[in-house]
């Protein structure tokens, strides 16, 4: 699928600082060949996939903001930034979690592959299991809200050191998933690459409906999810989402104006 010698160390030529956020233009071909050439053996690192709610959250959040800030790999997840962003002729790329997971369980993961999930319901990695006749899973789903009680960040912890995985799919959301890796990386024992991905697998396996083709095109796939758990949303789309896409409409004016410009990575 990629060129990429097995030894590979990826490293993203640019890195882009748009509505307080740290993105590799990257699209999702991009972005899977660059995990399927990663090293298994690696010391342990992370995938995030920042939308406009991170915005939010690195500006609440230190520790988030640290984090998402030295991130491995940090990829586009929102066509509403990318929309914005291209206003300001700044081209985001596009490799959403969802997109990522998925093309990882068709086209990378082998059925004997090792890989090892925190969080999620026991019978949803079941079914995951079965779609792609996977035979070494390991599964540890922690408590609710366990990043506040060091006994089960430990044990969570303890679980990803004991299995070691290809890839490590931390089943929750931020910025609680990337708390969580970087307990991990703290930790300094496992290896592998933590993957941050939300609902990602209950969408893969049909148990969290996908939004209709025409409205992902359009960047309305929040309003679905918006429109079907209003309750649970409102506050993550209409406050926290609607902060990041004011950051980035400033940052589209200074890009215009030639204030700002994506540089090389360092």
């Amino acid at each position: 699928m990629n060129s990429l010698s097995p030894r590979h160390v990826f490293r993203p030529e640019l890195e882009i600082r748009f509505a307080g956020l740290r993105f590799h233009p990257l699209t999702t071909d991009q972005a899977v060949a660059a995990l399927a050439a990663r090293p298994a053996d690696l010391p342990f690192d992370i995938l995030i996939t920042p939308n406009a709610e991170h915005a939010w959250l690195r500006r609440q959040d230190a520790e988030f903001d640290h984090i998402s800030g030295r991130a491995w790999l940090s990829t586009n997840d929102s066509r509403v930034l990318r929309k914005t962003a291209a206003l300001g002729g700044v081209d985001l790329g596009f490799a959403p979690g969802c997109h990522i997971v998925e093309r990882l369980f068709h086209e990378v993961i082998a059925p004997d592959d090792p890989i090892t999930i925190i969080g999620g319901d026991a019978s949803a990695i079941a079914d995951l299991a079965g779609q792609f006749g996977l035979t070494r899973v390991a599964h540890h789903n922690p408590p609710m809200r366990f990043i506040h009680d060091a006994d089960a960040v430990r044990a969570a912890v303890d679980f990803v050191a004991a299995h070691p995985g290809r890839f490590v799919f931390v089943a929750m959301g931020p910025p609680q998933s990337e708390k969580f890796c970087q307990r991990i990386i703290d930790d300094g024992r496992a290896t592998g690459l933590g993957l941050c991905i939300g609902s990602s697998i209950t969408t893969l396996t049909g148990r969290t409906p996908s939004a209709p083709r025409w409205m992902e095109d359009r960047g309305l796939v929040w309003l679905y999810r918006l429109a079907r758990e209003p309750g649970r949303l409102w506050r993550r789309y209409l406050m926290r989402g609607l902060y990041g896409l004011g950051l980035g409409l400033i940052d589209s004016v200074a890009f215009r104006l030639g204030l700002k410009s994506a540089r090389p990575r360092d």
